[in-house]
């Protein structure tokens, strides 16, 4: 009688082990996304905004312009990351609070053509294949190991008008892998979009 007693416990405690919930994830779901330009020392901030209707559908996320930059200028960039499958207010909405609560699994990595900016200098982080990076980006946030989020950016234009030169940034999903030597080539990506940029 005892020992079957304890087989029942110990199908018992085995059963629920199984049922425990494992910690998922999944990808964040993104429609809308918004760079804000905002000049250092004051000035008009220059929004630049891309959407997918659909989320995860067949349809791409579309930019809806280019970004056009003034020479010679300091930006802060800062981004707002949507889910208008979600009403405001609801909790899956605001998927930039998300990813600034989740750092330490999510990093931006941009790219760029050469000669844009005076700082950062060379083309960006964003590795096509294995190799070096291509150049450093001015990351502003951090998560709670002191690594770069990219949310928050700074960004200073060369002194002489271009025009339709590329800005590329990558939002990569890094669970349990983002370190000081991880990249972009480096966990899954939420978000890939490219922009034209010019500078004015």
């Amino acid at each position: 009688m005892r020992t079957l007693f304890l087989i029942i416990v110990i199908a018992f405690l085995e059963s629920c082990k199984n049922e425990d919930p494992t910690p998922e994830n999944i990808p964040e779901l993104i429609t809308k996304v918004v760079l804000h330009f905002s000049p250092v020392g004051g000035g008009a901030t220059i929004t630049v905004t891309a959407t997918d209707p659909d989320g995860g559908g067949v349809q791409d996320i579309e930019v809806d312009g280019a970004i056009n930059l003034l020479k010679n200028n300091q930006y802060t960039l800062s981004l707002e990351l949507i889910n208008e499958l979600y009403l405001p207010g609801d909790e899956d909405y605001d998927i930039t609070s998300a990813i600034q609560e989740e750092g330490e699994e999510h990093q931006f990595y941009f790219s760029f053509s050469d000669g844009i900016f005076s700082s950062p200098t060379g083309t960006g982080n964003i590795l096509e294949n294995a190799g070096s990076t291509s150049g450093g980006i001015n990351y502003l946030d951090l998560d709670e190991g002191g690594l770069p989020i990219g949310i928050i950016t700074s960004w200073t234009t060369i002194n002489e008008m271009t025009s339709d030169k590329k800005f590329r940034m990558v939002l990569k999903h890094q669970p349990d892998i983002k370190s000081s030597a991880s990249t972009s080539l480096d966990g899954e990506s939420d978000l890939d979009i490219s922009f034209v940029l010019n500078v004015k």
